[in-house]
């Protein structure tokens, strides 16, 4: 039986330790928060192969995958792998699920043999849901390390890409800041309230993007002249548009920020009213993708 040890108890973390549950893994989980007892009851009762230690060493000592999802603070992150490293099998992948932090960072200090096992493994959230991993080596992360880290995802049926060059926020995380960036210039430049803008987004991109990929969707655009048809047509006058760029005073912030509450409300009632209806939708999609593919496998 597959073992995952989950390095911090938070959203990132539970989530994780559910998938892995429901994958028939074992889990160890540790946090030094002092509910944690009472939050992994809550959510697992007295599953026998769930374990809740607030000793981290403990946690990881028999661990195949170590899932660290503490916080996004480098030193914080360096000193937890020191610890996870000297505690761990030595076959162990140590995964981080960083977004923005490189393993070249965090290894900066580390032993050779903790270095070489440890990697980014970056989930979109909830991980239990969104099946991408970035799985990010760093500069001395072995090549046996990614194989296995990108081994374990699949396991969790999870849908692990190795990203090929360490960058600041990665390539999701990239590529989401674009369309924010812009999104909030257009609801500051009152093109758009927040609520349409998402409406636009669910409806047009959101929808494109659950069934093709982006460069798919160029290659379809173009018709049966493909990518380069699109690219000589409409793109020769999309391809001009000058993007916004958003405000960032407080002010302007906090505009911002009122108008998406006013739209969406906040506090814990309505995150988990959101979260709910979130999850509901995502499962649906991934239901509905899953039968159309099996429907169409010869």
């Amino acid at each position: 039986m597959t073992r995952i040890a989950i390095v911090g108890a938070g959203v990132i973390g539970l989530s994780w330790a559910r998938l892995a549950r429901e994958h028939g893994w074992t889990v160890a989980i540790t946090d030094p928060r002092p509910d944690l007892v009472e939050i992994v009851a809550a959510e697992f009762g007295e599953d026998p192969q769930v374990r809740v230690t607030s000793d981290l060493a403990d946690a990881v000592r028999d661990a195949d995958l170590v899932q660290e999802n503490g916080p996004e603070r480098l030193p914080v992150k360096q000193r937890l792998f020191a610890e996870i490293g000297a505690a761990a099998p030595a076959d162990a992948v140590l995964a981080t699920s960083s977004s923005s932090i490189t393993a070249s960072e965090i290894a900066t200090d580390l032993d050779a043999g903790v270095a070489e096992r440890l990697l980014v493994g970056h989930p979109f959230n909830p991980p239990e849901l969104m099946p991408l991993v970035e799985v990010l080596p760093g500069a001395r992360t072995a090549s046996t390390t990614t194989d296995r880290a990108v081994e374990l995802y699949r396991a969790l049926d999870r849908e692990p890409v190795v990203i090929a060059r360490e960058m600041p926020g990665f390539v999701a995380n990239r590529l989401q800041g674009a369309i924010s960036r812009e999104a909030r210039y257009l609801v500051q430049q009152g093109v758009v309230s927040p609520g349409d803008l998402d409406t636009i987004l669910r409806n047009s991109l959101g929808l494109r993007w659950a069934t093709i990929g982006l460069f798919e969707g160029n290659v379809l655009g173009g018709g049966p002249g493909g990518i380069r048809h699109l690219i000589e047509g409409v793109g020769a006058q999309t391809g001009g548009i000058e993007f916004g760029v958003p405000a960032t005073d407080r002010a302007s912030m906090e505009a911002l920020i009122e108008s998406v509450e006013d739209t969406y409300g906040s506090g814990q009632d309505v995150y988990d009213a959101l979260a709910a209806r979130r999850d509901r939708r995502t499962r649906a999609v991934l239901a509905a993708l899953a039968d159309t593919d099996e429907a169409t496998t010869p």
